[in-house]
């Protein structure tokens, strides 16, 4: 697949600089699957480029950097479309993130939910706008993740913090997010890309080698977590085939609060 040929993402390359961009606005840039495939692919693009020291990741449009899973896709099939293997390669994703051997700034330009959410704490670094918002969504639709975007995110804010994301759903606003230590500073919407363009330059001056080592360095501490959100997934698939999964995406999508209270057992 060739970058002229996506039709979610879009990928440019500048001084160094690898711009990926997740291109659905009308869907407040949620993936799909072929979205998740299309951004695994421009990772590996950048990763093989010898020209690109550093990647940025962000969002089409004001509103949102990415508001995760696409759960109208979710609720129309069952699942989040076609994909190139027919796996939902999100766990590929997560993991090329990583081991990208390249600094990954995430600017963060609007929302940032759920999966999307996720993304960016997997950055290396983030830079968010000041109307950017922050948080969860898993437990409201019938979802969870309980691999690096729990058990990691409590390593970025702590456990207290982690748990008040993902218990109570509570969104953050940028300035908050600085101040809890997930995001690494807050710009003027309008000074987005050129925050990250300032980042990129610094970076691109330093060794690739020693932050390449530097990044894998910092990884390994966590490595034990993609195992654990392997079984996260495995579970997940399991549960999404559940009544009370259901119920989650279908209030979901009729706009209405989920009645979970008869799946609650001892």
């Amino acid at each position: 697949m060739k970058p002229e040929e996506f039709t979610d993402v879009t990928y440019e390359v500048a001084d160094g600089l690898a711009w990926i961009t997740i291109n659905r606005p009308e869907r407040y840039n949620a993936f799909r699957a072929r979205t998740v495939d299309e951004l695994v692919h421009a990772f590996k693009l950048a990763w093989a480029d010898d020209q690109v020291g550093v990647l940025a990741l962000t969002g089409a449009g004001d509103k949102a950097f990415c508001s995760g899973g696409d759960q109208k896709q979710r609720m129309e099939t069952g699942d989040y479309g076609p994909s190139e293997t027919g796996l939902f390669e999100v766990e590929a994703l997560h993991r090329v993130i990583r081991d990208v051997p390249k600094p990954v700034v995430a600017a963060v330009n609007g929302i940032a939910i759920g999966g999307g959410h996720v993304l960016h704490v997997l950055a290396d670094l983030t830079i968010a706008a000041d109307t950017a918002t922050f948080g969860q969504n898993g437990p409201r639709v019938g979802s969870f993740d309980a691999g690096l975007g729990s058990g990691y995110l409590a390593r970025v804010v702590g456990e207290k913090r982690a748990r008040e994301i993902w218990f109570m759903l509570r969104r953050l606003t940028a300035e908050e997010a600085l101040d809890w230590g997930l995001v690494n500073k807050v710009v003027p919407a309008a000074e987005l890309r050129n925050a990250v363009r300032e980042w990129a330059d610094t970076m691109l001056t330093y060794s690739p080698t020693a932050l390449k080592v530097l990044k894998q360095s910092f990884n390994t501490d966590t490595e034990h977590m993609i195992s654990l959100g392997n079984l996260a997934y495995s579970t997940l698939k399991l549960f999404g085939e559940t009544e009370e999964a259901r119920e989650g995406i279908t209030a979901f999508n009729e706009k209405r609060q989920p009645q979970f209270g008869k799946y609650r057992s001892h």
